[in-house]
């Protein structure tokens, strides 16, 4: 189940809250979450659920056992142990396969090559479950006693399939304490349904236009076209995943939860630094605190630390050498911006802005090609395709204008261009708060007959 899909629109979501606000106690809200989040989950992996239960159970023992033992050797082996098992289902579950192929490469296996299918968020949940296990050894959190709220921590639907990572101790005192009004659940639909108009009316249309030109023409496109297919997969990618993190934190905040920030306006970031400190940022956390950090940082082998950290980051995207090329790809910038700081603070922001867009966009064919030979034809023909444009390209690009201007407006961070206290801002902030139920009536309603008529149309990041 997704959260773009009518069954979860019109019948999971309005029967979760209906029974989370039969009563006000918290031991039965967070009892009602759990359960109807494990329906969520076993929706489309039955299969999986169990992991995902084992994990929560196996991480809440390792908890309160590191906290017992605090200031002893037994914590930092019970820490250890906790993140060798929990890092081992990851590997065994998403790069078993992976692994197999390349050491098949040296010579025949006395082993058949793993043929699970990947269980949907585990990259999310098990590195939410080492950030507590963690956190708990450091004496950041205290362990937490109850175990059904644990199991909650690890499996709300609204952060399960696709994020973000959320931190224990940003929802700990929330468990038993949330507050719940009319004020938040509006805020929380009104979030909601920008994230899945973003999802349904911008990603899937941009996806459609990415099949087209990426996938069925994939073999006679210019070099006009291969750079629009590739920028409507970066179109794609990010409306698709900054949706669903609307559509999450607007979930949450109908539930008393508050999530932070997932996504800033990336695309109008001025560096490669800068635009990942916008986009996924649960996922920059996590590394920095988690890998980054403990290697040193800042203090001692700073340029071998961020190589380290974006080779990782490549590789939690996918069991594929095209993810650990893309890691290496931002690994190398994200160096070079570091040893030339001084001179891209001289460089004006509009050929900042540009260099950034050019480098983000391109790095895509690296994210979406997992087959080499095709990313080799894919980037000659990038930059010197002797085919001709076709006829529907032009086509396509008056068809999709007022879509073209939808996408711009969107990425544009308006609170970011008008001051919080300028009279102009206030007066919009104002009327929208008047206009604001309409719009959201509006988002359901166009939404809803789109995916009436759409096939199964799942989030690009639950692959992850």
């Amino acid at each position: 189940m997704v959260f773009s899909s009518l069954t979860f629109i019109y019948l999971f979501l309005p029967l979760c809250l209906l029974f989370h606000s039969i009563t006000k106690s918290d031991t039965f809200r967070n009892l009602t979450l759990t359960l109807f989040s494990l329906a969520f989950y076993a929706w489309g992996e039955p299969m999986w659920i169990y992991l995902m239960i084992f994990t929560a159970f196996f991480d809440y023992f390792m908890g309160l056992l590191i906290e017992k033992w605090h200031g002893k050797i037994g914590s930092k082996i019970a820490v250890g142990f906790s993140i060798l098992i929990n890092l081992s289902l990851l590997i065994s579950y998403k790069y078993g396969g992976f692994i197999w192929d390349n050491l098949s490469l040296l010579g025949s296996l006395p082993f058949d090559r793993p043929t699970n299918s990947l269980p949907i968020g585990i990259s999310f949940y098990t590195f939410m479950a080492i950030s507590y296990v963690v956190d708990v050894y450091k004496g950041d959190v205290k362990a937490q006693r109850n175990p059904l709220n644990f199991l909650m921590f690890i499996s709300l639907f609204q952060h399960l399939v696709a994020g973000p990572i959320v931190r224990y101790k940003q929802i700990n005192e929330q468990t038993n304490s949330r507050v719940i009004n009319w004020t938040r659940m509006s805020e929380g639909v009104t979030r909601f349904c920008m994230g899945l108009f973003k999802k349904v009316v911008i990603a899937n249309v941009a996806g459609a236009l990415v099949n087209k030109y990426l996938e069925v023409g994939f073999n006679n496109l210019s070099s006009y076209e291969a750079w629009f297919g590739i920028t409507m997969f970066s179109v794609q990618l990010y409306f698709d995943f900054s949706g669903y993190s609307d559509m999450a934190i607007g979930l949450a905040k109908m539930f008393g939860f508050d999530f932070d920030e997932n996504f800033k306006h990336p695309y109008a970031a001025q560096s490669v630094g800068d635009f990942y400190r916008r986009w996924h940022i649960s996922l920059g956390r996590f590394f920095r605190d988690y890998v980054y950090i403990p290697l040193g940082g800042n203090r001692k082998y700073q340029l071998r630390n961020i190589m380290i950290v974006w080779l990782l980051t490549g590789l939690w995207h996918g069991a594929s050498w095209n993810f650990v090329m893309w890691g290496g790809y931002f690994g190398c910038f994200m160096i070079i911006e570091k040893l030339l700081d001084p001179v891209l603070k001289k460089t004006p922001r509009i050929l900042r802005h540009t260099y950034t867009l050019i480098l983000i966009v391109f790095s895509r064919a690296l994210f979406y090609f997992t087959d080499f030979e095709k990313l080799k034809i894919f980037v000659v023909n990038l930059f010197h395709s002797k085919n001709p444009i076709n006829d529907g390209f032009k086509t396509d690009a008056l068809e999709h204008l007022f879509w073209f201007i939808l996408v711009v407006l969107f990425c544009i961070p308006w609170n970011e261009v008008f001051d919080e206290n300028s009279k102009f801002r206030i007066k919009i902030t104002q009327y929208y708060e008047y206009v604001k139920p309409v719009v959201n009536i509006a988002f359901l309603v166009l939404a809803t007959l789109l995916l009436v008529n759409s096939t199964y149309n799942p989030f690009l990041y639950t692959r992850f």
